[in-house]
């Protein structure tokens, strides 16, 4: 990975992103800060996810990032919830054995401890760092312990351990889809390729609770075909509804939010031909699993999960039922059940990531151009005197405040000349860049120029600042272009 990528690391700590946590006191591999663009790029993006999934009547709910032991004794993660890990005794560098069995060329994916050390017998695993022979295999938890408590490693169990009262909530009724946002938590053992693998994450979960016996939700649609890898090795590209209707996915509610995710996914930014959805092996899924589909998204050469659907069955709600003093059995009809779960959960740092790859390009003079949609650049637009002139400032700051209350997300720039400007927006993401010149003071016209295109448009002040919502008459004009 290093043509986008290191392209991308490079514009984000330049223009304020995201960069390296500590980096004063030489940096702590796993952890990054987001900077102003970056917080602003990252609450889009939750913003539109919490808004689709409202429209499918979620409720959301926030819960602490620490839990107590007996939640996470029930939910399998203390005892599963593990990697295999190998250290080299020369160099003594960590790594996730599948990554030193990849390094080895070795195929074969260990189910357990004993397995990986039957593999490591029989061949000599050299070292990737520096070609020792690793002997050291054993099992790594990925969670954070604190005393009696641990950091959560996903949202999910906040919204399980809190299901009777939710569904009190909802009347009693399922479908019932719950969102949370937040943190997660994992101590990885090779943090790597910035908000690829990172020890503290931002996630952004959604828990389908079903009727066992009818895991159907809103009736699926025609959208664009994506390529699907299922299980058995094929390859298809087909729509979701095709996928469904066909049998590569095995039930309605999780074609359907495979079918939503390529829809929200493809509105932050994330292109078709650089998406793809693969089914875990039987071998490969989480202890909660029956299922699993991973949204994969492409950056430079490799496809890395960006979201993860799982069929969570009833396993997590009957696991808190049965260690806890609440049943979590419901009512539906003349029927007592525990529902089952759909759970799609999307890493908010990877999708960042991708969709700057996937946004970023150079023109033909070197410049960089990051082309985010409207609904997920840091600012909609931009304002801009084209010189450092008393008149222009003024009337370039005054329009800056009549825009402004009507769309927060945008800038005044005036530091540099027009082409700089131009180029700093470019490459920062904005659409729109709106220009103050002599004519203005004449006779009340602006210059809009289109960040896509590059091409330039003069329209009335009064044509931009009357509307409710100046991006959405910006919006049309492009259209008009």
């Amino acid at each position: 990975m290093i043509n986008m990528y290191n392209d991308i690391i490079e514009l984000s700590k330049r223009r304020g992103f995201f960069w390296p946590s500590f980096s004063i006191y030489g940096g702590f591999s796993g952890f990054y800060d987001y900077g102003p663009l970056g917080v602003l790029l990252k609450e889009n993006i939750v913003k539109l996810w919490r808004e689709d999934y409202l429209e499918d009547g979620a409720i959301f709910i926030d819960t602490p990032n620490l839990t107590p032991e007996p939640v996470f004794k029930a939910s399998g993660h203390i005892d599963r919830f593990s990697d295999l890990a190998c250290e080299c005794d020369k160099c003594k560098t960590k790594f996730k054995l599948e990554t030193v069995l990849k390094y080895n060329g070795i195929n074969a994916v260990p189910k357990n401890l004993d397995e990986a050390n039957e593999i490591s017998s029989k061949n000599n695993l050299k070292c990737p760092v520096c070609g020792n022979i690793i002997k050291r295999v054993y099992d790594f938890n990925l969670m954070f312990r604190a005393n009696d408590m641990y950091l959560r490693p996903e949202t999910a169990q906040g919204i399980f351990v809190n299901f009777k009262l939710l569904y009190n909530y909802n009347k009693n009724r399922l479908p019932m889809i719950v969102g949370q946002a937040g943190k997660g938590f994992r101590n990885e053992i090779s943090p790597r390729q910035s908000l690829i693998r990172l020890k503290e994450f931002n996630q952004c979960e959604i828990e389908s609770f079903f009727d066992p016996d009818s895991l159907e939700f809103k009736e699926l649609y025609d959208y664009f075909p994506v390529k699907l890898l299922p299980n058995t090795g094929d390859v298809y590209k087909k729509t979701v509804k095709e996928a469904y209707e066909s049998g590569i996915i095995p039930n309605q509610a999780m074609a359907y939010f495979v079918l939503k995710t390529q829809r929200l996914l493809n509105k932050i930014g994330i292109k078709n031909e650089m998406l793809r959805f693969r089914q875990h092996m039987p071998d490969e899924r989480a202890h909660y699993a029956a299922d699993s589909w991973d949204a994969e998204a492409l950056i430079d050469d490799e496809w890395f999960e960006i979201v993860g659907i799982a069929n969570r069955t009833n396993f997590d709600l009957s696991n808190h039922g049965n260690n806890s003093s609440e049943s979590m059995t419901v009512k539906i009809g003349e029927k007592e059940v525990i529902p089952y779960v759909i759970e799609p959960s999307y890493g908010i740092d990877r999708i960042i990531l991708s969709v700057m790859s996937q946004s970023f390009y150079k023109r033909d003079n070197g410049y960089n151009v990051l082309a985010l949609n409207e609904y997920v650049a840091p600012f909609h637009m931009a304002v801009f005197p084209l010189l450092k002139k008393q008149k222009l400032q003024e009337k370039a700051k005054e329009l800056f405040s009549n825009l402004f209350p009507k769309d927060k997300y945008i800038i005044y720039d005036d530091v540099g000349s027009i082409g700089k400007r131009y180029a700093r927006q470019d490459e920062i993401g904005t659409p729109y860049c709106i220009t103050i010149d002599f004519q203005t003071l004449d006779d009340n016209t602006v210059t809009v120029r289109f960040r896509d295109s590059m091409q330039q448009k003069r329209i009335l002040i009064s044509d931009l600042v009357s509307q409710e919502n100046p991006l959405s008459a910006l919006n049309a004009l492009k259209i008009v272009q």
